[in-house]
Parts: structure tokens; C-alpha cells; sequence
């Protein structure tokens, strides 16, 4: 059988069903600070799972609770399209590189729109895993850029509050127009 980087329609809708969950730009919600989790349980464990399976059919790189109108400290993300999706809980940034990396980020949150963010080029996040186990992840771009995304949107701070000025208008008038 011949394989294709073209989407099967198949996954297109669940793509758009599994969009169709996340919380768009404007919902209070992706504002608020998101609190830490007291243990990995059954709960917390389902929306993991939830999470992975809405981040498998969107085919996209991070997911977090909030995005899901969840505020819990939790979001799921792959370093690259090929990678196992993971769950981080309680995700905490330990150290930053001073080396940073300038590039578009787009958002589930925020469809269509990208802009250019600054970002720390290497980092280091601790966390407890889906099973409760603490693990620290030392990532580099691109990954490195996708976890602090995610970290950004469990503290309600989103990818048009780290861009310029200028792109943030640009992205609002664009956002109306729609």
C-alpha cells in the first residue's frame, strides 16, 4: 500500500472535530493561571489520555488543559511529528539557555494566525510523567519551543503576548476581519 503525506479525509474530520474542542482566542479561560495538580489519579490520567488522543487527530505538537477549559497544570506535546506524544504534570521551568531562537509559532487556540516569537534556544523542564514518576526533559529547538508554548498557555499567557508590537496588531486586525 502507497503511503502519502496527504491527510486521509478520514483524519481531516477528525482534525476538525478534535479543533472544534479547543478554546479560541477571546475565551477568558486561556487568561487564567491554571493550578498544579495534588497526584496523577484516574482524573487526571483520563484527561491525559483525552488530551493525547485530541493531539493525535489535530496532528498538531501541544496541547494544554486550559486550551480545553481545564485549569489544571497538564498539557501533552511532541518534540517532532514522529515522536510519541508526552505528558507533562506540574510542569515547572528549571533553566533557560541565554541563547535564544527567533521563529512563526502558530496556535491551536489562535487558527490561521502566526507570528514570529523569541524563545530560549535550549531549556530544561521538570515535571511528573502520566504515571507520577518525576522526569526532567532537556530539549532544544524545536522542542524546546513547543514545551515553553505550553508553559505559556498554563500561566494564560499566549504567543501574542511574546511577539512585537507591531505583529500583534497586525494579528488582531486579522482576527477581526474573520
Amino acid at each position: 500500500m502507497a503511503t502519502t503525506d496527504q491527510p486521509t479525509p478520514a483524519q481531516l474530520a477528525r482534525r476538525e472535530a478534535a479543533l472544534g474542542r479547543v478554546r479560541k482566542y477571546g475565551d477568558p479561560v486561556l487568561r487564567e493561571r491554571a493550578r498544579r495538580v495534588a497526584a496523577v489519579d484516574a482524573v487526571v490520567r483520563d484527561q491525559i489520555r483525552e488530551m493525547t488522543r485530541l493531539l493525535d487527530d489535530a496532528m498538531e505538537a501541544g496541547l494544554a488543559a486550559t486550551q480545553l477549559g481545564v485549569l489544571n497544570r497538564v498539557f501533552v506535546y511532541r518534540g517532532d511529528v514522529d515522536e510519541p506524544i508526552r505528558a507533562l504534570v506540574n510542569p515547572e521551568l528549571e533553566w533557560v539557555s541565554e541563547e535564544t531562537d527567533v521563529a512563526e509559532e502558530g496556535c491551536l487556540s489562535i487558527p490561521g494566525i502566526w507570528v514570529e516569537v523569541e524563545r530560549a534556544a535550549r531549556v530544561c523542564v521538570r515535571a511528573l510523567d502520566e504515571h507520577g514518576e518525576p522526569v526532567a526533559i532537556d530539549a532544544e529547538m524545536p522542542a524546546a519551543r513547543v514545551l515553553q508554548h505550553e508553559l505559556d498557555h498554563l500561566d494564560g499567557v499566549l504567543m501574542l503576548d511574546r511577539t512585537t508590537a507591531q505583529q500583534r496588531r497586525e494579528a488582531l486586525r486579522e482576527l477581526r476581519r474573520r
